[in-house]
């Protein structure tokens, strides 16, 4: 278990660079940014003694020999992202596994979502098929059946996941809890569940000049006030805990003379409750369609992306405690996850768990993301004394 944390962080750092810009990165997954960091990281696998693997997706393994425990996270990026987003638990998974005997290390690809909602991990755990992965299309309208063209011969065929006895994923805890409280360490009980698809309003493009208010078709008028009918009518179902989100919009033809045609948007929502979750979405397809009638547009909706909420495995748990307790007495606390990770497909295979570390400020999916350095030390030592006493070597 001795660790070496300089080498750690050295590591972190040197995986910052790929795609660095400001104090963040600009690394989404099958860029030419994410493709030389995992060629990087493939090699410092191998220098560790591990037996490097490509899938079809672009996941990397970095194997141990005979049945092992599988750390790891991602290493894609948000367009616009944090450093330790995903790296922190990979280059951990990586450290850890020079000092355990019988620990092998994941980066997941696409865990950011360019095409879906975890797609690397869904795509390797049975939760969607490579063909259907293939018929995802990102917002620039980029399948990626040929985004994923760039892996090219690095793909050396199927992990299969018989081999590995749990999975354990370090990521920095995305939220304010730990920070605003003083804590060093979360060992996360359960993670919440996620719906996400992309809703179109087809209106008819005129003249912004000419076109009387009265008679306009205007998709982004049906868009706003979709929004704010969407906040009231949620407001006696949700909880404190649930969250939905309009992240991304598209306006076509995007023009200040011109009405707009047509906007298509994303809603994402998170709840610790599959009912709830469906409740949700009924609310927003009734919502959507009683907005689009009463302002004379079409209303299409995409394909419905999701995963449910998941428990945490409390074997795996009770070993980070333990570890958290060691490192960390009285400084850590069990909590839940708002965000959602890798280890929720995980979890169809495998036992599964995870561990936080503070996010200062509680920032993430922003380039002011970052986290005390004794933080991500005391992260990396529960780590390796959790995989100590679960590894099966």
């Amino acid at each position: 278990m001795d660790v070496d944390a300089g080498r750690f962080l050295a590591d972190l750092q040197a995986l910052r660079g790929f795609g660095a810009q400001g104090r963040g990165v600009v690394r989404p997954a099958y860029s030419d940014a994410d493709m030389a960091a995992r060629d990087w990281l493939a090699g410092r696998m191998a220098e560790a003694g591990l037996r490097v693997r490509f899938d079809a997706m672009g996941n990397l393994f970095g194997l141990a020999e005979g049945p092992s425990l599988l750390l790891g996270s991602h290493t894609d990026s948000q367009p616009e992202g944090g450093w330790l987003d995903g790296a922190l638990g990979v280059i951990a998974a990586l450290e850890v596994a020079r000092c355990v005997p019988g620990v092998s290390v994941v980066s997941f690809q696409d865990e950011e979502g360019r095409f879906g909602v975890t797609t690397g991990s869904n795509v390797w755990s049975g939760g969607l098929s490579l063909a259907e992965a293939d018929g995802l299309v990102d917002h620039d309208g980029v399948t990626l059946a040929d985004a994923r063209r760039v892996i090219g011969d690095r793909a050396g065929g199927d992990v299969d996941a018989e081999q590995f006895t749990g999975f354990v994923e370090v990521h920095i805890e995305q939220g304010p809890k730990l920070d605003a409280e003083g804590l060093q360490i979360g060992v996360v009980t359960d993670i919440v569940g996620i719906r996400d698809m992309v809703v179109t309003f087809a209106g008819q493009q005129n003249h912004a000049g000419t076109t009387p208010m009265h008679l306009r078709r205007d998709a982004f008028q049906a868009l706003s006030a979709f929004n704010a009918a969407l906040n009231d009518r949620l407001r006696n179902v949700v909880t404190p805990r649930t969250v939905w989100t309009i992240g991304h919009v598209s306006l076509s033809p995007n023009a200040s003379s011109i009405v707009p045609g047509r906007a298509r948007f994303s809603v994402q929502w998170r709840d610790a409750d599959v009912d709830r979750l469906a409740r949700m979405e009924a609310i927003m397809r009734d919502t959507a369609a009683e907005i689009a009638a009463a302002h004379g547009v079409g209303c299409d909706f995409g394909p419905m992306l999701g995963l449910d909420p998941v428990a945490m495995n409390g074997t795996l748990r009770a070993a980070l405690e333990d570890a958290a307790e060691a490192v960390a007495p009285g400084c850590w606390c069990a909590m839940p996850s708002g965000a959602l990770h890798d280890a929720t497909n995980v979890a169809r295979k495998m036992p599964g768990a995870m561990l936080f570390v503070p996010s200062i400020g509680g920032i993430s999916h922003d380039f002011a993301e970052d986290t005390a350095e004794a933080d991500l030390v005391a992260g990396l030592q529960v780590l390796a004394r959790a995989a100590a006493a679960l590894s099966p070597s």
